[in-house]
């Protein structure tokens, strides 16, 4: 996949690694681990965009939590909160296109004439 993913993106907005580098630390550290494909299918798909959804949905409960915290005053980190929230809006954003264009693939399978 050529594009970035959200796992990616966070460990890019955490370590400020470039994609390039953050795939090759991802393939040292499967070539040190003794890692290849992995055989029992949790690389496939179906794993992947469930994966996907449930960093999305950890990641708006968490800016949910700093924002309750912000509003009780248990915190004053404003710029923390509001880049927190804006991670977990951009995520949600990405899993809607994401959505959009998997809904689109199947109605255009749908169309197809067998």
């Amino acid at each position: 996949m050529d594009g970035l993913s959200i796992r990616q993106g966070q460990n890019l907005l955490d370590t400020g690694n470039t994609v390039k580098e953050m795939r090759a630390n991802e393939l040292n550290a499967q070539k040190n681990a003794g890692l290849a494909a992995p055989a029992d299918g949790s690389g496939s798909f179906q794993n992947v965009l469930r994966d996907a959804i449930n960093q999305t949905n950890a990641m708006q409960k968490q800016a949910d939590v700093q924002i309750q915290d912000l509003a009780t005053g248990k915190t004053t980190n404003i710029p923390e909160v509001m880049m927190q929230v804006e991670k977990a809006d951009i995520a949600l954003r990405l899993m809607t296109q994401v959505r959009n264009k998997i809904i689109d693939a199947y109605q255009e399978v749908m169309r197809m004439q067998v």
